[in-house]
C-alpha cells in the first residue's frame, strides 16, 4: 500500500518571524493608562489650578501660546500693539480655536451637536449643543450647555464670507465652551476682522464706510457703470434679477438687504 504524500497548498501557514517581532514590541498601553479620570471627573496627567471657592480656575488653564493680544483693541485706541500677551487683562486678549478645543478635551464631553436656525446667502445662525461629562463641579451629573452665534457677510472677512456655515458652527462652538468655563477671552472665530477706520471730520462714519454699499463701491473703484454692466449679465444669465435695478443711480440707492446679496455675488465674480 502506497503512503499518501501530502498535497500542496494545505497545512499550517509558516510564522512570520519579523511580523511577530514587530507585533510583540508594539505597546499601546501608555496613551490609555496615562488618559484616566478620577473620581472627580479630573485626568490624571494633568494638575488642575483652582479658584478659591474650590472650582477649576478654566481661564488659567489657558496656555499662552493659544493667546494672542487683540489688535482691534489696541488700534482702536492708538495704542501700540505689544508683543506678547504677559499683563493683558482678558478684554485685551484673543483665543485661538485651538485654545477652546483644548479646553474642551480638559473639561471631557460626549457629544456636540449642531442646529441651524438661519440659513440665506448673507446671514447663518447656528445653536450648538455639547454634552459635558459629569464632574465634582455639577455634582456628578451631565450637563447640557447651548450658546448660538452667527456669521454674515459685514462681520466676516476674505475667505470667511464663501464658509458662512462653517464660520458660524465654529463660532457658536468656541462661545458654547467659553460661556460654560467662564471664559471671557473671545476667541479669533468670533471677530470679524474689519480694519478699524477712524472717522474724520467731513468723511462717512465707520458705520457707512464698512456698509455692504460701500464695499461693493470699493470692489468697482467708484465705477457704477461697471456695477451695473455686471447686473445686466446677471440677468442674462438669470443668476439674479431685481426690478429696481433701473432705479438705482448709484451704489446708495441699492437696499442693504440686496446689496448684502451682491456683494457676495460680486466677491465670486469680480
Amino acid at each position: 500500500m502506497s503512503e499518501d504524500k501530502p498535497k500542496k497548498g494545505r497545512g499550517r501557514p509558516r510564522k512570520n518571524p519579523v511580523s511577530e517581532e514587530k507585533a510583540s514590541s508594539v505597546d499601546n498601553s501608555l496613551g490609555p493608562n496615562t488618559f484616566l479620570r478620577d473620581d472627580h471627573g479630573l485626568l490624571k496627567n494633568i494638575q488642575y489650578t483652582f479658584a478659591e471657592d474650590g472650582s477649576i480656575d478654566w481661564r488659567a488653564m489657558v496656555k499662552a501660546e493659544h493667546l494672542f493680544p487683540n489688535r482691534t483693541w489696541f488700534e482702536g485706541r492708538g495704542e501700540d500693539i505689544p508683543n506678547s500677551v504677559e499683563g493683558l487683562k482678558d478684554h485685551q486678549l484673543i483665543i485661538k480655536l485651538g485654545g477652546i478645543k483644548e479646553l474642551a478635551r480638559l473639561r471631557g464631553f460626549t457629544s456636540v451637536s449642531y442646529y441651524t436656525e438661519k440659513c440665506e446667502a448673507d446671514h447663518v445662525a447656528v445653536n450648538c449643543t455639547i454634552d459635558f461629562i459629569p464632574n465634582y463641579e455639577t455634582a456628578g451629573a451631565t450637563v447640557s450647555f447651548q450658546d448660538m452665534a452667527n456669521a454674515t457677510l459685514n462681520n466676516t472677512h476674505d475667505f470667511g464670507q464663501n464658509y458662512l456655515e462653517t464660520m458660524a458652527c465654529n463660532r457658536a462652538f468656541c462661545r458654547c465652551v467659553r460661556n460654560f468655563l467662564n471664559i471671557h477671552i473671545v476667541s479669533s472665530d468670533e471677530v470679524g476682522k474689519v480694519t478699524p477706520i477712524k472717522a474724520k471730520s467731513g468723511s462717512p462714519s465707520v458705520k457707512d464706510a464698512l456698509s455692504p454699499q460701500a464695499m461693493i463701491k470699493t470692489h468697482f473703484n467708484d465705477d457704477f457703470e461697471a456695477f451695473i454692466t455686471l447686473l445686466r449679465r446677471f440677468w442674462q444669465q438669470g443668476t439674479y434679477k431685481h426690478e429696481a435695478v433701473s432705479s438705482w443711480n448709484n451704489f446708495n440707492d441699492v437696499p442693504t438687504k440686496e446689496a448684502r446679496v451682491l456683494l457676495k455675488m460680486v466677491k465670486e465674480t469680480v
